[in-house]
C-alpha cells in the first residue's frame, strides 16, 4: 500500500453508511481522589471519594466511536438499552460522536449493560470494575424488532458489523435468532460489507467475515496453529477472517491464502483496552471502501497502533493519524 492508495481510501469514507448492531455498553469512569478518602462511621470501610465523572460509550458503542473518528458518513446504531439513567448517559454519548440512534431499541424491562471502572487519580490505575449486566434471555418481542430493523436496514448501508459482547448465552441482542437472521441477509445481499466479533461464539456466525483475536480463535477451533485456525474459519463462512495478534499485528486468511500484517511498535505506556474495536472499525470501512484484504488489514493495524497508545480511555483514530503514522513508518 502507498501512501497515495491509503489517502484515496481514506478519503472514501465520508460517502459510507456502517450499521453497527450489538450489545451496547456505558463505560462510566469514576476518578477518585484517595488523598480524600474518608472511613465510613457505619462499616468501618474506606470510601472513595470521586471528584469526577466521565461517560463514554462502549463494547458496540467503542466501535462507533470509532467510526465517527473515521470520518464515516453515517453510522447507524441497532441494539438494546434500559429506559433508565445510564441508558440516557449512553444516548448522550453516542449522539455527541455523531451516530444515528433513531433504531436503538429502549425498553423499561432491561439494563442498560454498564462497566463502572474507578480509576485512582494519582496513579490512573483502574481499580476493581463493578458491571451491569442482563442476566436473563431477551424476549421474543425484542428479538422480533431487532429482526424486523435489521431487515430494513441491511439494504440501506455499504456495511454492517455485529458486535457480541455479553458472554451468557441468549441475553445479549445477538441472540441465536438474529444471528440466524443476520447470516441469511448476508448471503442475500453479497455485496454489503457484514463482518462479525463475538468474545465467545464466533462459531455461530455463518456467510460473514470474522474477526477474531488469537486466543478467541485457538479457543474456537482447538488448533494451536494459527494459520491452520484462520483457514478452519475462512473454510467454513466461505468469507475472508481476520486475527488479530497483538503487537505482532494481523493474519488475514481467505480460504487458503494466508497474508501477516506486521504489528508496528510503539513505546510504552500503552493501554490496549479497545484496541481490537478499533481494528474492526477501519478494517471495514477501509473494505467498504473497495481496498484490498491486506490493505484493510494494514490500516487496522495502523488504527490500533494509534489507539493504543491511550491511556485510561478508549482511544480512537482519525484518517490524519492514520495518514501520519503510516509516513512515519515508511521513513524509520
Amino acid at each position: 500500500m502507498t501512501l497515495k492508495t491509503l489517502k484515496q481510501t481514506l478519503s472514501k469514507f465520508r460517502n459510507l453508511a456502517i450499521l453497527v448492531i450489538g450489545d451496547y455498553f456505558l463505560d462510566r469512569y469514576l476518578i477518585t481522589d484517595p488523598d480524600l478518602a474518608e472511613t465510613s462511621i457505619e462499616t468501618g470501610l474506606e470510601a472513595h471519594q470521586i471528584v469526577a465523572i466521565r461517560n463514554q460509550p462502549g463494547a458496540a458503542g467503542t466501535i462507533t466511536s470509532n467510526l465517527c473518528a473515521l470520518g464515516i458518513g453515517h453510522i447507524h446504531a441497532l441494539g438494546i438499552i434500559g429506559r433508565d439513567g445510564q441508558g440516557y448517559d449512553l444516548k448522550q454519548g453516542l449522539r455527541a460522536t455523531g451516530v444515528d440512534i433513531t433504531h436503538l431499541i429502549e425498553t423499561p424491562d432491561r439494563f442498560t449493560p454498564t462497566y463502572t471502572k474507578p480509576i485512582n487519580k494519582k496513579t490512573d490505575a483502574e481499580m476493581e470494575r463493578l458491571d451491569i449486566k442482563n442476566r436473563t434471555p431477551l424476549s421474543l418481542n425484542l428479538e422480533n424488532q431487532l429482526i424486523k430493523t435489521l431487515h430494513n436496514l441491511f439494504p440501506k448501508v455499504n456495511g454492517v458489523i455485529a458486535l457480541d459482547q455479553v458472554q451468557e448465552p441468549n441475553c445479549g441482542a445477538l441472540t441465536d435468532r438474529v444471528v440466524a437472521e443476520l447470516a441469511k441477509l448476508a448471503k442475500t445481499h453479497p455485496n454489503t460489507t457484514c463482518f462479525a466479533d463475538s468474545r465467545t461464539r464466533i462459531t455461530n456466525f455463518k456467510n460473514v467475515i470474522l474477526k477474531a483475536n488469537s486466543d478467541e480463535a485457538i479457543h474456537a477451533t482447538g488448533e494451536r496453529d494459527l494459520n491452520q485456525c484462520a483457514r478452519i474459519f475462512s473454510q467454513r463462512t466461505g468469507k475472508p477472517v481476520f486475527i488479530t495478534l497483538g503487537p505482532d499485528g494481523i493474519l488475514v486468511a481467505n480460504n487458503e491464502n494466508l497474508t501477516h500484517i506486521p504489528g508496528i511498535k510503539v513505546p510504552p505506556p500503552i493501554d490496549i483496552v479497545g484496541a481490537g474495536d478499533s481494528v474492526s472499525a477501519s478494517v471495514v470501512s477501509a473494505l467498504c471502501a473497495s481496498a484490498s484484504l491486506s490493505d484493510a488489514a494494514q490500516i487496522g493495524v495502523l488504527a490500533s497502533s494509534i489507539t493504543v497508545q491511550q491511556i485510561g480511555t478508549t482511544g480512537t483514530a482519525s484518517p490524519e493519524q492514520i495518514a501520519k503514522r503510516f509516513q512515519d513508518t515508511q521513513t524509520s
